[in-house]
Parts: C-alpha cells; sequence; structure tokens
C-alpha cells in the first residue's frame, strides 16, 4: 500500500471495551476506537486523512491550502493545524455569515493561523476554484482539499486504519462483527471499506448518514463508489465485485446537518455519564445514538461484539453548551 505520508498524529488510537454501557446492554460486548485521541489540535479522524493530504501538497511543491467546511468543521480546524505544523498557508471556506463571538471549532481554527472566508450557503467548497485563481495571481501555489478532505487520497488513511485495527484485535484476542460510524463527506467510509476487504476484516460497516444533503449535487452513496472506484484503480485491488453496493443508514438524518434534538442529547449524555467519554454534537452523538437504537431494538444479533469509531469533535460541544444543559 502507498505509505506516502507524513506523521501528524497518535498512531494507534486506543482500542477499548466499554465495560458500563455493554452491562446495560448485555447483550452485546460494545468497543470503541478512540479516534477523538489521535492529538492534532485536539484530536479527530480527519488527521488519518490529512497524513496523506498535506504529503501531496508538499509534494508538489504547494505553499498553501484550500478546504472548505461548516463553521464546527472539525476537518477545518484539523488542517489549520496541520498546515500549522508544516509551514503552509492554510485558507478555509466556512458556511454561513461570521459571527460576533467565535467559538469551538471555529475559535480553534481562527487561533491555528487560517485565514477565514464566510461564504453564506456555500459550506462544501463551491467557491474553492474562485479562491485559487485569486490566490495564485497574488503568487501563492495552492492546494485544494475537497470537502471533509474526502478523496481517494485522503481515503488512504483509513485503509491503512483497517491494517490498524486488525493488529490490535489480533493482539487482544477478540473479534469484531459489526462496526458504526459517522458518514458526512464519504472518505472513511470509503477507505474502510477497501481496507475491509483488503486486510480480510470480517465485520460489517454500518454507517450513520449525519447529512441528507447532497455533495455538490452527488448523493452521498455516489460519493463513496466513486472514491472506492479510484482506490481499488490506485491499488491495484481486483474484487470490483465486492463493492458493488454502497450501503448508508439514514434513519437518523432526517433533522439535518449540525442540528441537535434529542437524540444526540440522549447519546451524549449516555456515554458521558457511563463512561467518562465525550461525544459531539453533529457526528458522534448522532452516530452513537444510531448504534444505541440498533441494539434497543435488537436490529442485530445479540451476543455481537460491536465496535463504536470515535472520530472526534469535541470543540463542537461548546458552541452547543446551551442546548446540551437544556437551556433556551
Amino acid at each position: 500500500m502507498n505509505e506516502k505520508k507524513i506523521d501528524l498524529g497518535f498512531f494507534p488510537t486506543p482500542l477499548q471495551k466499554l465495560e458500563n454501557l455493554s452491562n446495560i446492554y448485555p447483550d452485546y460486548n460494545i468497543f470503541i476506537k478512540r479516534d477523538d485521541n489521535t492529538g492534532l489540535a485536539s484530536g479527530g479522524n480527519k488527521t488519518r486523512k490529512l497524513e496523506f493530504l498535506i504529503k501531496k501538497a508538499l509534494d508538489e511543491g504547494c505553499d498553501t491550502v484550500i478546504t472548505a467546511g461548516a463553521q464546527q468543521s472539525n476537518h477545518c480546524r484539523q488542517t489549520a493545524a496541520a498546515c500549522a505544523k508544516m509551514g503552509l498557508k492554510c485558507h478555509l471556506l466556512l458556511g454561513g455569515d461570521e459571527p460576533e463571538i467565535y467559538d469551538g471549532n471555529l475559535l480553534l481554527s481562527s487561533l491555528l493561523g487560517a485565514t477565514i472566508c464566510f461564504t453564506g450557503k456555500n459550506r462544501k467548497g463551491e467557491d474553492k476554484e474562485l479562491l485559487k485563481d485569486k490566490l495564485e495571481r497574488e503568487g501563492n501555489k495552492c492546494f485544494i482539499i475537497p470537502y471533509g478532505g474526502s478523496n481517494s487520497t485522503g481515503a488512504l488513511g483509513f485503509v491503512h486504519a483497517v491494517k490498524e485495527l486488525k493488529q490490535q484485535l489480533s493482539e487482544k484476542q477478540i473479534s469484531i462483527d459489526y462496526i458504526f460510524f459517522a458518514s458526512s463527506s464519504g472518505g472513511m467510509q470509503a477507505g474502510l471499506t477497501v481496507g475491509k476487504e483488503l486486510y480480510d476484516l470480517n465485520a460489517e460497516l454500518i454507517p450513520i448518514s449525519i447529512d441528507k444533503d447532497e455533495t455538490n449535487g452527488v448523493p452521498l452513496e455516489d460519493v463513496v463508489s466513486d472514491i472506492v472506484k479510484d482506490l481499488t484503480g490506485e491499488l491495484g485491488i481486483n474484487k470490483k465485485d465486492e463493492f458493488s453496493e454502497i450501503k448508508l443508514n439514514r434513519d437518523y438524518d432526517k433533522a439535518g446537518y449540525g442540528v441537535l434534538t434529542a437524540n444526540e442529547v440522549d447519546a451524549i449524555d449516555k456515554l458521558a455519564r457511563n463512561e467518562g467519554i465525550l461525544l459531539d454534537p453533529v457526528y458522534t452523538g448522532r452516530a452513537f445514538y444510531g448504534m444505541l437504537d440498533f441494539l434497543r431494538k435488537k436490529k442485530i444479533p445479540e451476543n455481537s461484539n460491536i465496535l463504536f469509531w470515535h472520530t472526534g469533535g469535541l470543540p463542537a460541544v461548546f458552541k452547543f453548551a446551551k442546548e446540551l444543559r437544556g437551556m433556551p
């Protein structure tokens, strides 16, 4: 596998059993993969993607990185940190209007030195080429990282993550039947999908959709499928039939992206109070609720070993402080 990457985080991230939660749901054994502990500017799963993406930017001789997301984007915060570490200029295109007070991920992105442009309804990089043209006319050499870091280069981080997980499972002498995780921009899901086949990981992926909106007019299933096709070609994988159907659970995304409901609050509260682990309101809170709903309703066989892949996002908790405390 292509190992052209730089070191930006702390790996392997911990794999641990949620003992108290497994007691609450005694028909299941529940484990967690702690990508909230990657270390880059408070951690998160995007560090895995950025190790490959920033390496490519440097190899191409670029001095400026452009990416996009919502104002509480974990990807943008970690991109800003990676650029600071590697001496690159970082420009972020963030949806919405500039707030009077910066908080959560937005505050951290600013502290990390990113130049921020607020782009109204456009939060998925719709204006990236315009900004690139402007910056290159000013003498910069730009590298565009797509929304969520989700292309075949970024997804390599999660192909590599499957190898890491497989080794941890072997060392602990356990197996995993189902892996739950938040899926929003598609790169993590694509990387896990390919990695699962490449490294013979015998577990079913259950990606929980976070964002019901399309990305530049393309449904998430198609985004994932396209990245998988690119990856299989680049890695010389011949198991094309294994990737014929991209599954995505859309039972929990009806409220829309970044809308905190009682479901997310319940999930955040349950994990925090029973295991001392913090979820975020946008991604992991929704995905963890989805997993718990599966367990409550016995949607998967009893006695299964369940893994929740924690993708980070802690700074966004502070943006949603009132909602999490039940305040108007």
